[in-house]
């Protein structure tokens, strides 16, 4: 709970009140799940007087959104506040009912929120509570907001889930040695911190020639093996069949096999499962149709302290013959990973 006095210091202090309550939002907004078609949403109900009446969040899909949530806590005590959300209150009836529609409903006299909805089938809840009478602040901490729902924002702007690009290699750009092994590039940490970023994901993605050479498991297990609570969707794209008994297809985890070599038409059929950002762990061949179709949004490389000097490179031909014409990347994140370094980048211009 905070007090009306503690709303006074914060806006003699020339900070913003709203920001103040949206950074709480925030907060619980990251409590919801990771892996889920929809965003994670929060929402705090703070009354006139400055105090908390009701906390939510989405927990996920075909729970209550945040709002919902919230005013399901506050009851009658939510007339007059005002709703501090991280997204935009839908304006459609999915699962649940429209969230600006029950917020008007429930006496809520003022809206301010984060991240204009960018999904056209939901948006829409900031106008039509203004029309029925509802003061609505939008914009408010919206960076922030947009941050913590990347890839889902990335889907709905874009059509296609964020594409993340893992790679390990050696400092001379090999990816497995002259004789085609590849175990153990890297070292255990570092494994243990992919598998930990694989759960993280929707879907972990490669194609038949890694499931046919590595037969590859492709599940985020602990360190000591045992399989983590949340498992990415097992994805493999390519024409080849896979042997009945291939560990990709175990009952781990379920696993789709897309019979296609383009990535587009894989993204897609992702899409419209509602997987929003995908784990790419694929080959060179791979990595390269997703790059030379401009469909990696970030890259994860793992570089271990290791030459081999002949061997598979990391990515297969790009089609670039001089250096104007090079990808270049933005590092976000450089991190020392046992004995490897895992450098985070993005597309400087990704779609």
């Amino acid at each position: 709970m905070q007090d009306t006095h503690g709303s006074q210091h914060a806006a003699s202090q020339g900070q913003d009140p709203d920001e103040r309550w949206m950074r709480r939002a925030l907060e619980l907004a990251a409590r919801g799940p990771l892996v889920d078609a929809n965003p994670r949403v929060g929402c705090v109900l703070v009354s006139p007087d400055g105090e908390v009446v009701a906390e939510g969040w989405h927990r996920g899909a075909g729970t209550p959104h945040a709002e919902a949530a919230a005013l399901l806590a506050a009851g009658d005590a939510a007339r007059g506040t005002t709703a501090y959300v991280t997204l935009e209150p839908c304006a459609h009836t999915g699962r649940t009912g429209s969230c600006a529609e029950a917020l008007h409903a429930a006496g809520v006299a003022r809206v301010v929120h984060a991240q204009t909805d960018p999904n056209p089938v939901a948006a829409g809840g900031a106008g039509w509570l203004r029309e029925h009478g509802v003061e609505v602040r939008g914009g408010v901490l919206a960076e922030e907001a947009t941050a913590l729902n990347r890839s889902w924002t990335h889907l709905a702007t874009t059509g296609f889930p964020w594409v993340t690009w893992k790679l390990a290699t050696t400092l001379d750009g090999r990816s497995a040695a002259a004789d085609g092994t590849s175990r153990w590039i890297t070292s255990e940490a570092a494994r243990h911190d992919v598998h930990r970023l694989r759960s993280e994901c929707g879907a972990v993605l490669v194609g038949t020639g890694t499931a046919l050479t590595d037969d590859p498991y492709l599940t985020a297990r602990h360190p000591d093996g045992s399989l983590m609570d949340t498992q990415p969707l097992r994805v493999v794209m390519g024409e080849r069949d896979l042997p009945e008994d291939a560990h990709v297809l175990d009952d781990a985890a379920p696993t789709w096999h897309l019979r296609t070599r383009d990535p587009k038409h894989v993204l897609t059929a992702l899409a419209e499962a509602g997987v929003h950002h995908v784990w790419l762990e694929g080959g060179p061949t791979v990595a390269a149709a997703f790059l030379a179709d401009g469909l990696v949004d970030e890259v994860v490389a793992y570089i271990a302290p290791v030459f081999l000097g002949r061997g598979r490179p990391s990515v297969g031909d790009l089609g670039i013959t001089t250096i104007g014409d090079a990808l270049r990347l933005e590092p976000t994140d450089i991190t020392l990973i046992g004995h490897d370094v895992r450098v985070t980048a993005c597309l400087k211009e990704s779609h």
